[in-house]
């Protein structure tokens, strides 16, 4: 339980961040105070934040990123902004685009909603109600010039460093996909930068956390909507483009997605 007298400090932590972000300021110190000193907090910052950028009833449905730190860990979760989603060959070139980061992930569109319910959702279910798979980048922002090097709460609470989504086709019978055996490369202005197989650190039973999502999440998330997108962690890791770059990432089976920077 977060005490009362701490709020009006989270909200002023989601405001500074908001700031250095839209005016590309990174923030090279918080006050004791702004900092965020729980998990908790760290995920009321970012509701804030999401709250901010998405006024009540804004957007027909949220969208979320998941991942976890190993394959029995248990899952992390955040809101994605609907106005940074788009589809592959994106062109970015906003202020707040500074930092450049990079992740292919794999992610799904819900075609069913999945609202909170006392009993808990089967995996099939789950599955029923996803419309579509695709391979997808995460582009990471920071309000604090390098965000590894910033507090760890401090990261989680600024949208866990989430600055855009950028989602490839939809695959075809992504059911019969095995992620075990799925290779991931990401290249920047044509030249290959990093090529994995099975390297997503919460392992490549990616539904184990659309279930938690819809069932553990859904307290916070109020359920999962139709039209809701939900991505799953990265495969590559982090990498760094500069202005001017155009970005590939490939999957085996998943397909492919670019983007490029003004």
């Amino acid at each position: 339980m977060i005490a009362p007298h701490r709020i009006a400090e989270l909200r002023r932590i989601a405001e500074l961040f908001l700031e250095a972000r839209r005016t590309a300021t990174p923030l090279t110190a918080l006050a004791e105070n702004l900092t965020p000193s729980s998990a908790e907090e760290a995920v009321f910052v970012q509701d804030a934040m999401a709250a901010t950028l998405e006024p009540k009833g804004s957007v027909p449905a949220r969208a979320w990123k998941i991942g976890a730190p190993a394959p029995d860990a248990t899952p992390g979760f955040g809101p994605m902004i609907a106005a940074w989603i788009a589809p592959s060959g994106a062109r970015l070139g906003e202020p707040r685009h500074r930092l450049r980061g990079l992740e292919a992930e794999v992610a799904f569109l819900f075609g069913k909603p999945l609202p909170p319910r006392p009993t808990p959702y089967t995996r099939e279910e789950v599955i029923d109600a996803i419309e579509s798979c695709h391979p997808a980048i995460e582009e990471l922002e920071s309000a604090f010039p390098v965000p590894a090097e910033a507090p760890k709460l401090a990261s989680m609470a600024d949208l866990g460093v989430h600055g855009g989504f950028i989602y490839g086709p939809a695959v075809a019978n992504w059911q019969s996909i095995d992620f075990a055996q799925e290779t991931v490369t990401l290249a920047i202005d044509g030249v290959e930068q990093v090529r994995r197989t099975a390297s997503n650190s919460a392992g490549t039973d990616l539904l184990r956390m659309l279930v938690y999502l819809a069932n553990e999440g859904a307290t916070r998330t109020g359920g999962l909507e139709k039209g809701s997108w939900v991505t799953t962690g990265s495969w590559t890791g982090n990498t760094f483009a500069t202005a001017g770059q155009s970005v590939e990432i490939g999957f085996t089976r998943v397909g492919n997605a670019l983007l490029r920077f003004a």
